[in-house]
């Protein structure tokens, strides 16, 4: 049988169209396994096993192909299967435990070499380090987390025939589909034990419940509302799409608006309004739902019931000759909707009853999240809305969908209306946050602090809510909030994904230049990407040339699917990135080699850093020194740990073996070239021209303490002094100008009694390698 298989390669092509080729992801693993699988190997002949074993893992690929998962490996006869381990749509979870569902069923209908096979199948969803270059080639994708333990033993405990979730599975697909709970199960290796379900079907779609006032839509009301009332007084159907990302109250606004635009003129307005689900059952599902409220009936109800109920409501709408059969091919249509036959015939009855009924009253066919639903369902509304216009009725066709998806609807001409649904402004978010918290019995204070973190998303504010209920800390993001996000990070090319990412572990002052050194790129690669980020409003310009993710919520998201080598690297390559040289340092390029940390590269898959730490020239002088410590001039390298060289304000002492340095070049200057060469990131600061005043002398950098201690750097500057605590915390040695090993007697000169070093830089010559290690 097979066994497991684990690839561990990254090809060329992948790494280029992938720049970070791992990624902590929130996923779904899949367990299946064989019922008493050796006692039925014993029972039959070879041959028979093998076509067994054909059978059963080719049943079982197949369903997992159609439902988007990832064959992680196979163990024995156990297959592992992956969702939402090289893209995520939201519903990892939900795809995950409907390839459960079809596994038992088609393996109940196949009944390979005579032997019914029976399996029992576990399904967990956590976090999980995944290997995105070997899943996006097609290979057996390595992923690593407990999440995948958990899956397995939830397998093992499984009743045969059943498919049983954990908790974090039970929160996504909750509405979806219909679980029951199990008793507590004991799990080796867990301290507590795990809180269970067992899936028993699909769900049907409920409609959703909405409370509380409407907040921030009343503009988007009056619009979509004055095109219906336009189609019914004109008699000519319009078209009204509400547009707006995942949780921006499309549904909520729908709902308001069947509510607003109940009659026009004294005329009863009738609405037929459907949901579909993702994945629905049948292309032509949502349909089938519109039949079921029409007619009043349940599911539950015997198909006599049905026939004679969907009779009744025909009557009077289409002749007496064509009734009868149209009542069956309805009926036919709501209890099979999978059957393509069925629901196309009851498709065509249905779009005959729908203008039949335009024909006496105002109509309002409704379809929520339309880009959801197949390409069958938006040529049923076309056509529908094509024979409207052609007979002049009173009929308006809404649909609800995200910003990416375009329905083309040929021959509507102005009789289409687009509403987008913005972001809420931060007056309507707040007064949202305090309705929610009010009923959620929640301090109104706590609005202020998941103000900047709901985005002025409406769901996004329900969700957080929610969860403070639940124990959260408003810190941490909701499940329901990270699947949205992930959804939209996954919708991403790679390049745009990995430039966000990047961004987020950089933080705020993100330029075109930084997003090249840290990911390797060639000049100029990044500044396209950002530019379309910005357009797809993940990024905002913070100035000239600088970037920011515009959600600290996705920005948090984005960051913490980074592995921590990666963000490690991240981070260094962010200290060591160049900053513009300061008048009279001219850069030349380091002939340190080009990773400063030995396999790092090799661990995250980056392009070795461009420019790890150029070495600088100060006056023409080149500069010998430290990789990433203190750095000095050339001709005083070899000088480390001997006397000071004179200050240019005073004469070189008689025997001191020492001369004035050159014009220009003194203590000063050295201090100039130590800041610049420790950190060129962190310690960027404040540079005085050579040119503003003939006598300012060269230039002087004056860092600000705020950026050297975020550097981890020890205080530095003239008038700096550090603390000797400070100093012994960080390991180094006393710092600072007035701060000296071995103070001096009372009244002697400070300049004899320095410390052999660096002059006022505060930095002693024998701390150079404590602080340059730091």
């Amino acid at each position: 049988m097979p066994m497991t298989t684990i690839v561990d390669s990254r090809t060329a092509a992948t790494a280029a169209r992938w720049p970070v080729p791992e990624e902590r992801r929130t996923v779904s693993v899949l367990f299946v396994d064989i019922v008493g699988s050796t006692g039925l190997v014993e029972r039959l002949d070879p041959e028979d096993v093998r076509d067994l074993q054909r059978a059963y893992f080719g049943t079982v690929a197949g369903v997992l192909r159609r439902w988007n998962g990832v064959v992680e490996k196979y163990v024995g006869d156990a297959v592992m299967a992956l969702f939402g381990a090289h893209g995520s749509d939201g519903f990892d979870a939900y795809r995950a435990v409907r390839a459960g569902l079809e596994i038992q069923d088609a393996l109940d209908r196949r009944v390979p070499a005579g032997t019914r096979l029976r399996v029992r199948v576990g399904v967990a969803t956590g976090e999980a380090v995944v290997d995105l270059a070997t899943t996006r080639d097609g290979a057996h994708g390595t992923a690593s987390g407990a999440v995948i333990t958990t899956a397995a033993r939830l397998q093992e405990n499984a009743p045969p025939g059943g498919v049983v979730i954990c908790a974090a599975t039970h929160r996504s697909t909750a509405g979806l589909v219909e679980q029951r709970p199990l008793a507590a199960m004991a799990v080796a290796g867990k301290t507590q034990p795990l809180d269970v379900w067992r899936v028993t079907g699909v769900a049907r779609p409920a409609p959703a419940r909405h409370h509380g006032p409407l907040v921030g839509r009343r503009r988007e009301l009056a619009a979509a509302g004055d095109e219906i009332v336009r189609a019914v007084r004109d008699r000519q159907p319009r078209w009204i799409s509400l547009v707006g990302p995942g949780g921006s109250g499309r549904s909520r606004l729908l709902h308001e608006l069947a509510r607003a635009v109940s009659t026009v003129n004294g005329r009863p307005v009738r609405w037929f309004v459907a949901q579909c689900p993702p994945y629905p059952e049948g292309e032509l599902a949502p349909l089938a739902d519109m039949v079921r409220a029409f007619a009043g009936v349940r599911d539950a109800d015997p198909a006599a019931t049905v026939r004679r109920r969907l009779a009744t409501a025909l009557g009077g709408l289409l002749p007496p000759a064509r009734r009868g059969a149209a009542a069956h091919a309805l009926a036919d249509f709501v209890a099979a909707p999978r059957d393509a036959g069925a629901a196309g015939r009851g498709a065509e009855v249905w779009r005959e009853v729908l203008l039949a009924l335009a024909a006496g009253q105002p109509v309002v066919v409704a379809v929520d999240d339309l880009d959801r639903a197949a390409p069958t369902l938006s040529r049923f509304l076309h056509r529908l809305f094509a024979a409207a216009s052609e007979r002049q009725l009173p009929l308006a066709v809404v649909a609800t969908h995200g910003p990416g998806w375009a329905d083309l609807l040929p021959g509507a001409g102005g009789r289409r209306r687009r509403v987008p649904l913005p972001a809420l402004g931060a007056v309507d978010t707040g007064r949202l946050l305090r309705h929610l918290l009010d009923r959620a019995g929640r301090p109104a204070a706590l609005a202020a602090k998941l103000l900047p973190l709901v985005g002025g998303n409406p769901a996004v504010a329900r969700a957080y809510v929610r969860a403070l209920g639940e124990g959260t800390a408003p810190a941490e993001v909701p499940d329901a909030v990270r699947r949205m996000v992930d959804a939209r990070l996954d919708r991403l090319d790679g390049d745009q994904r990995a430039v966000l990412m990047a961004g987020a572990a950089h933080g705020a002052g993100l330029r075109a230049d930084t997003v090249e050194r840290l990911l390797g790129w060639a000049p100029g690669q990044a500044e396209p990407t950002l530019r379309a980020l910005v357009a797809a409003g993940l990024l905002r310009r913070t100035g000239p040339g600088g970037y920011a993710v515009a959600d600290p919520t996705v920005a948090r998201v984005a960051r913490h699917r980074l592995p921590r080598a990666l963000r490690a690297e991240f981070a260094r390559r962010t200290r060591l990135t160049p900053q513009p040289a300061a008048v009279g340092v001219e850069p030349r390029p380091s002939s340190v080699p080009a990773s400063a940390c030995p396999g790092i590269a090799d661990r995250t898959g980056l392009a070795p850093h461009p420019d790890i730490a150029p070495r600088p020239r100060i006056a023409g002088r080149p500069v010998a020194g430290l990789h990433a410590g203190v750095c000095l001039p050339a001709d005083a390298s070899a000088a480390r740990g001997t006397a000071a060289r004179p200050s240019a304000s005073r004469p070189a002492q008689p025997g001191s073996g020492s001369l004035p340095p050159p014009a220009g070049v003194g203590r000063t200057a050295d201090r100039t070239l130590a800041l610049a060469s420790l950190d060129p990131q962190r310690t960027a600061g404040t540079v005085r021209s050579a040119t503003s005043h003939p006598d300012d002398g060269p230039p002087v950098f004056s860092p600000p303490r705020a950026e050297s201690h975020r550097a981890g750097l020890p205080p530095i500057g003239p008038h700096h002094r550090a603390p000797r605590a400070e100093s012994h915390r960080a390991g180094l040695p006393p710092t600072g100008p007035y701060h000296r090993r071995g103070a001096p007697a009372k009244g002697r000169s400070s300049a004899r009694a320095r410390t052999p070093g660096l002059g006022d830089t505060g930095a002693a010559a024998e701390g150079l390698p404590a602080l340059a290690a730091a």
